[in-house]
Order: structure tokens, then sequence, then C-alpha cells
């Protein structure tokens, strides 16, 4: 069924509906005598080889692709791909991805809960172990097949392609309440620009009679009923949440956090229309900006009254605590979520690399600056709890319960409000989160542009502008029922229910689909040929079997025993959950979907239907000097 590429005449032999004698395969073939000689990107034979098959340096042979030459579909353009400007680009943009909120408010939050300082050992040997194999490999996945999430899969096991599908999904859902949390941040952005801030004081419109402001010059009183200035400014002004009863009843749109997202989705739009090559420029400001941030905030807790009690609640090891498995499973999320593969982003971001980039080094860099970093949130955070406790004349547990983006509204925006200069601390930490989240958001939707454009890119190809635009406009849709009276509980559902266990789901099978169907012979050859040296032992046992086993016990914890939501006052109603469940299921509903219809449009028996969808159906191009060749 394949030719070799014997005359010039082929080469230009290419016309509409025929078959095109311009791309070549790869095939290993010993054997092979025939020589390619670069031109001009045209293929010669010699003069005495004619009709046989060519043999290149990389143990791989030319033969001709069959298919119409319509620049689509299986065959691979002889075009370059668009690459990243220049490395230091791609490496801030996984860096600016991995490094989000979370990174400010989780692992704080859940290193203090799971035993403080005793947390960091189950923490670091799930990244070892589960998260940093799990990155590297779907890094490695990107660059070398050069796809996106969807079409990625045709060239390693044609019926897992139902996963691009519901990673794309995932994505949406993600994106539909991440960026109502920037909106909120928007909006204490905006609101910091005066000389007192809002949150300081109990003589505003939206206070109630429990309002107590104890830093306050005179003797007030805390009783059970108080509430801080700063947690009725979060929920009575922001969010308006006393407005709404429930997820049964959101009440209305809040316009102020609406059009707070709009500008927000405005950004994000002119940043990644024209792909990696724009938004690359920009996140040398939103994935740096945060570090310099981050580095003043923690000089200035580290010079707060009661800054050294935060940090000994911080790191206070409590070694019983790891007999607990709840303490492992929430070190294997935390690493999971952090570095965060299995949201088609890091094979759209590792898809724009040169072929021959050392993905590497740079998943270990990338995965290593995103562990420190959240390592280094935690005495940020932590140095001001403890100056709020020795404020309060508390103790640092009772001043640490919020948990979640409360952290950073409630507690560190109150801790801000009585810092000298507040208005400046104030800006400038709200910047931070805003940066935080931008280039995440950016790659989020970038998974999403990037597989959809591989995968249809005779309609989308010279449309990305088009696309970008009504893709943002279905996001800002879908936040909608995040911007009512009663968004945040939506948001809460969202993330508990819907993203956490569809893409668990999605990157254990993943893994299995790379591990035992394409094989770990294979994936290592591949990483060989881009590389120059092949994984060790440690990457292929993690790859074939801890980092399965990994998503599995965390995936099954989560569903024996899921989360019990509470938002303020408001507990969850049992039929959230299911709701919740639906959800996530309705994105990985799509794995099955596509199986079943693989086997149903595939030709043969049903032995022959399951042979030919696991085995690779497309060329992944290789590049061999001035022309870039596909290799099966």
């Amino acid at each position: 069924e394949t030719e070799p590429l014997t005359s010039k005449k082929d080469v230009s032999d290419c016309n509409e509906g025929e078959d095109c004698k311009e791309n070549g395969l790869l095939v290993r073939n010993p054997k092979s005598a025939l020589r390619l000689v670069e031109d001009g990107n045209k293929v010669h034979p010699s003069q005495g080889d004619k009709g046989e098959a060519a043999q290149i340096s990389n143990g791989y042979s030319g033969v001709q692709s069959s298919g119409p030459c319509n620049g689509m579909g299986e065959l691979m353009e002889l075009e370059d791909r668009e690459t990243w400007s220049k490395k230091i680009d791609f490496l801030l943009s996984v860096i600016g991805y991995a490094v989000d909120l979370g990174n400010v408010w989780r692992f704080p939050y859940i290193c203090y809960q799971n035993g403080g300082g005793a947390f960091l050992i189950p923490y670091t040997i799930m990244a070892i172990f589960g998260g940093i194999p799990l990155f590297y490999m779907e890094l490695a996945l990107g660059q070398y097949h050069r796809n996106g999430c969807i079409s990625i899969w045709r060239k390693i096991c044609p019926i897992f392609k139902g996963i691009g599908f519901a990673i794309c999904i995932i994505d949406l859902y993600v994106a539909s309440y991440y960026n109502t949390i920037m909106a909120w941040a928007f909006y204490y952005l905006v609101s910091s620009f005066t000389a007192e801030l809002p949150w300081t004081s109990c003589t505003n419109p939206w206070n109630t009679g429990n309002c107590t402001n104890y830093f306050s010059k005179d003797n007030v009183s805390w009783s059970l009923h108080s509430v801080s200035p700063a947690e009725e400014f979060y929920t009575r002004q922001v969010l308006q949440v006393h407005r709404s009863n429930g997820l049964d009843d959101l009440g209305g749109i809040s316009w102020q956090l609406t059009l707070c997202l709009l500008l927000i989705f405005t950004i994000v739009y002119f940043s990644i229309w024209k792909g990696v090559k724009t938004s690359g420029k920009v996140v040398w400001v939103t994935a740096t900006f945060p570090y310099i941030i981050l580095f003043i905030l923690l000089v200035r807790g580290a010079t707060l009254p009661g800054a050294w009690r935060g940090v000994i609640y911080y790191l206070k090891p409590e070694w019983q605590k790891l007999l607990a498995t709840e303490v492992w499973v929430d070190a294997a999320a935390q690493i999971f979520f952090s570095l965060g593969p299995g949201f088609g982003v890091l094979l759209a971001y590792a898809s724009y690399n040169k072929f021959h980039n050392n993905c590497y080094q740079d998943a270990l860099v990338t995965s290593t600056v995103n562990c420190v970093t959240s390592f280094i949130s935690g005495f940020v955070i932590f140095t001001v709890l403890g100056y709020m406790a020795e404020m309060r004349k508390e103790d640092v547990s009772e001043v640490a319960k919020d948990a979640g983006p409360s952290l950073l509204f409630i507690t560190y925006a109150e801790a801000i409000a009585n810092m000298p200069a507040s208005t400046f601390f104030a800006i400038i930490f709200f910047l931070m989160l805003l940066t935080l989240g931008l280039d995440s958001t950016f790659a989020g939707l970038e998974g999403v542009i990037t597989g959809v454009l591989d995968e249809f890119p005779h309609v989308w190809s010279k449309r990305r502008e088009l696309f970008v635009l009504g893709l943002t406009i279905v996001c800002f849709l879908g936040s909608l029922a995040t911007l009512t009276f009663g968004g945040a509980y939506v948001v809460k559902l969202f993330e508990e229910y819907a993203t956490g266990p569809a893409v668990l789901t999605v990157v254990f099978l993943e893994a299995v689909a790379v591990a035992w169907f394409y094989g770990i012979t294979q994936f290592c050859n591949d990483v060989k040929e881009m590389l120059g040296f092949t994984p060790g032992w440690y990457w292929r046992v993690c790859w074939a079997a801890i980092s399965p086993i990994f998503l599995l016990f965390v995936t099954c914890s989560f569903l024996s025993n899921p989360p019990e939501l509470r938002l303020f006052d408001y507990d969850y109603p049992y039929w959230t959950m299911v709701v919740g469940y639906c959800i996530g299921t309705s994105s990985i509903i799509c794995i099955p979907i596509y199986m079943v219809y693989r086997l149903i449009i595939t030709p043969g028996s049903l032995k022959e239907r399951i042979l030919k969808s696991i085995t690779p159906e497309t060329a992944t191009e290789i590049p061999f000097g001035d022309i870039r060749m596909n290799a099966v």
C-alpha cells in the first residue's frame, strides 16, 4: 500500500483528488539503501538505487503515504508548525499555568491541616513518583507528536480519542468558574484605590449590627455573633450571598461582577487570539509579576509583630498524622492539581516546541519551581495569620479557620487593611491574584483551541481569531450562573465535583493508554528520537505502574468519601452532590461513547475492529533536515 519515492516527478505530481507524492512515511527498514537528498524540500533518488527503500540516519526509511493531498486529516503539511519565539516563552507559560491561585490558598491550608512540616514528606513522595512523571509524560507526548489533545490520539491509540473531547469539556467547565474568582479579585482591586480601604470599618451601607472591628482603637468585645468588616464586605458587597437562599434560589446577576468578568475575558481574548507568539509575550508580565509581589509580601509579613507564631503553626510537624490515609490522599491530590496534567495544556504548549527541545529538563525545572512557589506562599500567608492572631490575642488556629478563596478575600485582606501603607499592599496583592489567574486561563483555553484547530484544520486553521472569539463568548455566557448572588455556591460545587473526579479519571486512562496500549518501549523510543537518550528504569516503572496506581488511589479515595460541602452558613443539600457528579460525568462520558462509535464504524470482525482501533492510524512527523518526514 506504499511506494518508494522514486522520481522528481513524484514530488510534483500532487493534484487535488489524487494521491500526494509529497509526504514521506518513515518505516524501520535496516536493509534499505536508497538515499534521500535535501534540495529545496524536494526528494531525489540516487541513480543506481531506484525502486528501493530509503535508509536514513535514524533507522527509518522513506516511503510514500497514501491519502489525498489536501493538507488536512491524516496527512502532515510540509510547512512548519508555529513554534515559540524563545525557549523562555515556553518555560514562563508552563510555570504561569502551573502556578495559579491554588498555590497561594490551597497548599498553605492543606499543609497546616495535615500535619504542618510533616506534610512535606508525603507531598514530596507523591511529587516524585506521581506528579512529575505525569508532567514529563505529557510534555514529551505533545512535543513528539505535535498535536493537541484530540488529534494526538490518532497517533497513540485511536480508540481513546474520546479523552480529547472530555478534556475540552472539562476545560470549559473550569473556565466557567475559575475566571469568576478573578472577577472577585478585580472588584477588590478597583475598590482598593481609596485612602481608606472599604473593608476596614463598620459604617458602610452593607454593614450589619453584628459588624465588629477589633482593630479599632476603642475597646471592642468580640462575641459569638461578631462579624469582621472584611467578611461583610466579601459576603454582602462583593458576592451579595445574603440575597440568595442557596442553589435552588440563586437570585439575580450582579452587574458589577459581570463588568469585571467582561473586562477579564477581553484581556484574555487579546492575549491569546494570535497564538503562542502573543501569549508567549504576555506571560513575561503575568508569570514574573507574582514572584516580585510574593517577595515584597514575604518581607513585609516577616517584619510584622507575631509573624513567628504563624510560621511555627505552619511548619510545626505532627508526625502522627502521617498514619492517616487522608493525609496521603490530600498530598497526592494537591501535587496533581498543582502541576496540572490532564487539562490538555501541557500537550498544547509542548506541541509548539522545536522537535529536539529538552523537555526532560523543562519538566524538572518547571515542576520544581511550582512546588517551591507553593511552599514559599505558605510563609507569605502564615506570617500575616500570625500577625492577625497577635492583634486578636487568639491562637493561630482560630484565625486560620477560613479555607479556599475566603482565606485570601477575608483573612488576608483584613490583615492588609490594618497594615501601614494598606492601600499600596492591597493593590499589589490583588494585582498578583489577577496575574496568577490570567496565565492559567490563557493555558486552559489554549488547550481547547489547539485541540480543536488540530482536529478540524480545514474549518478553523485560517480562522483562529474568530474561533477564539466564539470560545471566549461561550465561556462568558457559561459563567453567568456564577455571577448571580448565589454564584459562590455554584463555584464551590463546580470546583469540588464537576472537574476533580473527571480530570483524575481522564489522566488515569491517558496513562494506561500510553503505557499499556501505545507501549512504554515505543514511548521511550520516541523520547530517544527527540532527546538522544532513553528514559531510565525509574521513569518506565512510574509510567507503567506507579503513576496509574497513584491516580487510581486518589480517584477511589475521593469517590468513596465525597466531601460534604458547606459555604458560609449554607449546607449543600444531597441533591447538589448528584448534580455535581452528573456534571462531571457529562465530560468523561465522551470516552466510552467514542469507543463504541469507533468500533461500530471500523470494518471487519470484532477482533479486527479492536486491533485496528488500538493501532496508531496516523504517521508522526519526524524532522529530517529541511523536510519533515512522517514516522510509523
